[in-house]
């Protein structure tokens, strides 16, 4: 597995180089946006880890460009932990979002989780569809969901979570098994991550946001009607 690291700061690339070839990956280097762009054409990686504020291009600009052509999972790095940066990171297509300053064995934990779920997934699920409600039909098989016929532009992790939440539908559940069982983060309980990609789904969902409901000192729950 090979990953990308992209910081203006000699000192972190240093620091996640040194516990991620401890973990075994290969590790090649950028330290500015428009150069992990140019990485990207040129080479395909397993994970990019990317720093927001850098010179010439900046990691927001430089993940919307290699979108443009790259699935390659994103982690972003910030030194800024607030809710409008982290929207805005997933919106584009970030998997997760760190703040600085981090655990680097916390961070190779989380990269290991992306890396599992972003695996080719083996086993059949073969004519999955579930409706809800009148026109909100949810294709497992297709990783795809329409309301009256419209298809949802969502993110690989919003398909997770609302599927996930779909799947265990009418059933409270906790933050912790949601962090779990989506994100992988048996060791972390990162609230402020869940309740922002909430916020998103519900609103990609339109008339359908109510099915989700908040379940106060809980979790959440998707309503079966």
């Amino acid at each position: 597995m090979k990953l990308l690291v992209v910081d203006d700061e000699k000192g972190i690339r240093d620091l996640i180089r040194k516990y991620a070839l401890f973990e075994g990956y290969e590790v090649d280097e950028a330290d500015n946006g428009m150069d992990a762009v140019e990485k990207c054409r040129k080479g395909t990686y397993d994970l990019i880890i990317m720093d927001v504020m850098m010179p010439e291009l900046d990691g927001f600009s430089a993940v919307r460009e290699i979108r443009k052509s790259s699935t390659t999972p994103v982690i972003m790095l910030s030194a800024r932990g607030e809710e409008y940066d982290r929207i805005h990171g997933f919106e584009i297509g970030v998997d997760d979002y760190v703040v600085k300053p981090f655990s680097p064995k916390e961070l190779l934990m989380r990269v290991s989780a992306i890396l599992k779920r972003a695996a080719p997934k083996t086993e059949s699920t073969a004519n999955e569809t579930v409706t809800i409600g009148e026109d909100l039909v949810i294709d497992f098989t297709a990783y795809q969901v329409s309301i009256g016929g419209k298809v949802l532009d969502l993110s690989p992790k919003e398909y997770e979570l609302l599927f996930y939440m779909v799947r265990n539908r009418g059933i409270a559940l906790t933050r912790e098994k949601l962090i779990s069982d989506v994100w992988g983060y048996d060791f972390y309980k990162d609230d402020r991550t869940l309740d922002t990609h909430i916020k998103l789904l519900r609103k990609e969902l339109g008339p359908y946001a109510n099915r989700i409901t908040t379940v106060r000192g809980v979790g959440y729950r998707f309503e079966k009607q």
